[in-house]
């Protein structure tokens, strides 16, 4: 069993540049389901989930290449669909929570596919009811159409994975779909407009109602990830408690929606230059905004372009009072 050894108490320095984000990886990596064509994608992440899904779809049939550091080509024109009712497919595929977005493509494309009960970690507000309500009236937890429709959808939650889930099952449905309460995290928005360059007609892109007008078939693209934002705050939130310098390159600032102005709430000084974020050295700490009227701050985590909750640990452990932070703080997940 692998072990980290940590020693305290050293400053950091230099640069570092983030991975592709993982959530946009388990979205646009199903994505190339639903063309026989090939697809190209840029800045995958090498880490265990990302590279188990890859296996996933391999084992499935489609082609990957790696053609250099996080980039893939991949080719969907030869799906085994038999795997997807083999014990191996269930023992694998339910070792991932991502594998519940292969369904929609596989339904939109292929007419069927199979749900195993996902794994997967199970922090916060992760249910997977918004996936099957998209499907409901075509389906049941083996999935099976022979032609799915376009509908009128409100979602009872903004679900990212729901959302990317009934997007790729209503490309290639017939006729419109419409989805409000949609998700418009960026990572969901970088699929959509990944879809359209396929030739998916998506509108309402970054908004939280989607129409999707059904096409015959998509091609081939090339796609570029977005870094990891959980990554992003991660480094923010070491060199606030390490009172280190530190740049972070090619943060796709515009992408991070509240994340720097949070930090910076908490009395972190963070320098736009470019598209890199520029930490400071906190030699005297840092002191907690207060709202006008004196009251205590308090960050909660939200649903984009709110607080992302995975960073609620990282902001956490970067306030010990005991250390850098003059002034209280209420945190809600």
């Amino acid at each position: 069993m692998g072990t980290f050894k940590i020693e305290g108490g050293h400053q950091l320095s230099g640069e570092i540049t983030p991975q592709g984000a993982k959530n946009e990886a388990l979205q646009v990596l199903c994505a190339v389901l639903l063309t026989p064509e090939k697809v190209t994608i840029n800045n995958i992440p090498d880490i265990v989930d990302v590279n188990k899904l890859i296996q996933l779809l391999g084992d499935l049939g489609v082609k990957a290449e790696k053609l250099g550091s996080g980039s893939y080509s991949f080719r969907a024109d030869a799906v085994n669909l038999d795997y997807l009712q083999s014990d191996d497919f269930k023992k694998d595929g339910s070792g991932l929570r991502g594998s519940i977005m292969m369904v929609g493509p596989l339904l939109a494309r292929f007419g069927q596919g199979y749900i195993p009960k996902p794994g997967g970690d199970k922090i916060g507000r992760r249910r997977l009811d918004t996936h099957f309500e998209g499907f409901i009236k075509e389906s049941f937890y083996g999935v099976e159409a022979d032609k799915l429709k376009g509908t009128y959808m409100l979602l009872d939650e903004a679900s990212v994975t729901g959302t990317a889930n009934i997007v790729m099952a209503a490309v290639l449905a017939e006729g419109e779909t419409t989805i409000y309460n949609a998700a418009c995290e960026p990572y969901l928005q970088q699929l959509c407009k990944m879809l359209n360059r396929m030739g998916a007609k998506i509108s309402g892109i970054g908004s939280n109602m989607l129409i999707i007008e059904g096409v015959e078939e998509l091609g081939g693209t090339e796609h570029r990830m977005l870094p990891d934002m959980i990554e992003i705050g991660s480094w923010i939130g070491l060199a606030a408690m390490t009172k280190s310098e530190l740049t972070i390159k090619n943060v796709s600032w515009d992408d991070l929606g509240q994340i720097p102005t949070v930090f910076r709430k908490l009395g972190i000084q963070l320098e736009r230059r470019g598209d890199d974020i520029f930490i400071p050295e906190h030699k005297d700490g840092y002191e907690i905004q207060n709202y006008i009227d004196g009251s205590i701050l308090t960050i909660a985590d939200a649903p984009w372009p709110g607080l992302t909750p995975d960073l609620l640990s990282i902001i956490l452990v970067s306030v010990d009072p005991s250390k850098n932070v003059r002034k209280p703080l209420v945190l809600c997940g």
